[in-house]
């Protein structure tokens, strides 16, 4: 019987690309708050899928949900809390209160929301990976980067600490820094505006969704006495969180 991997944020970029390639070895549970967009990729997984629609912020839906799946969903052997986005981006002293809410409520609070719904089906049977998906804005600060900076530093504090405390219950906890990856991610901070979006990946080649999800299937295939606890991935043009060669 194949192994459940339970997927936040799985309706666009790493987190649709990640189910895509887990497919293979894994029956999953994809979360997002999209319906159509989970039937949609429901439709090319060629495994059994069940579908979550509900918003990461919200912790009674989340519960909710987690609490009502079929008994047969609840032995999750995989979390990858990938749902988290970056909104407006701005000198703190111009910040918009709602930017700062929405970015802490989704990657800081939510990730927290997942993880204490999906932990009890994995501490009974001492076994589980959970995978969390920072960002190198977690270790680097950069200006305008302020609130999404502090949220991705506290997935880093979060996934030391779980990784800590789980320890002695085997659970295994990885956390994945990825460098600039050509999703949404970009259109979101900027409101829509796709031009300015494009811009940020104008003249170089940034990482894709492929290459983080391939990342995670190369992370959950090692042995069981191996975890890739902790790992920076960035496209070659960049060096760090502000540093990347264009071409003019």
């Amino acid at each position: 019987m194949k192994k459940i991997a339970f997927i936040t944020g799985a309706t666009s970029g790493i987190g649709e690309a990640t189910a895509i390639v887990l497919a293979k070895k894994y029956n999953l549970i994809i979360c997002g708050r999209r319906t159509e967009r989970l039937e949609a990729l429901k439709q090319k997984l060629d495994t059994e899928v069940l579908t979550l629609s509900f918003d990461v912020r919200d912790k009674q839906a989340v519960a909710d949900n987690i609490k009502e799946m079929p008994e047969e969903w609840k032995k999750v052997d995989l979390l990858i809390n990938n749902a988290g986005n970056a909104h407006g981006m701005s000198h703190i002293q111009d910040g918009d209160i709602n930017d700062w809410d929405a970015m802490i409520d989704i990657n800081v609070k939510g990730l927290l929301y997942v993880s204490k719904a999906i932990l009890p089906f994995m501490i009974p049977r001492k076994s589980g990976h959970i995978i969390n998906i920072g960002s190198i804005a977690g270790i680097e600060s950069y200006e305008k980067g302020n609130v999404y900076n502090a949220s991705k530093f506290a997935v880093d504090a979060i996934s030391k600490g779980m990784r800590t405390d789980l320890n002695e219950l085997g659970i295994k906890v990885s956390e994945i820094k990825p460098g600039m990856v050509n999703t949404e991610f970009s259109e979101v901070r900027f409101k829509g505006d796709k031009q300015k979006a494009e811009n940020v990946y104008h003249g170089f080649e940034p990482l894709q969704a492929q290459d983080i999800a391939e990342l995670i299937e190369f992370m959950v295939s090692r042995p069981a006495h191996v975890n890739l606890a902790d790992v920076l991935i960035l496209p070659l043009a960049q060096s760090s969180a502000t540093k990347v060669k264009k071409e003019s």
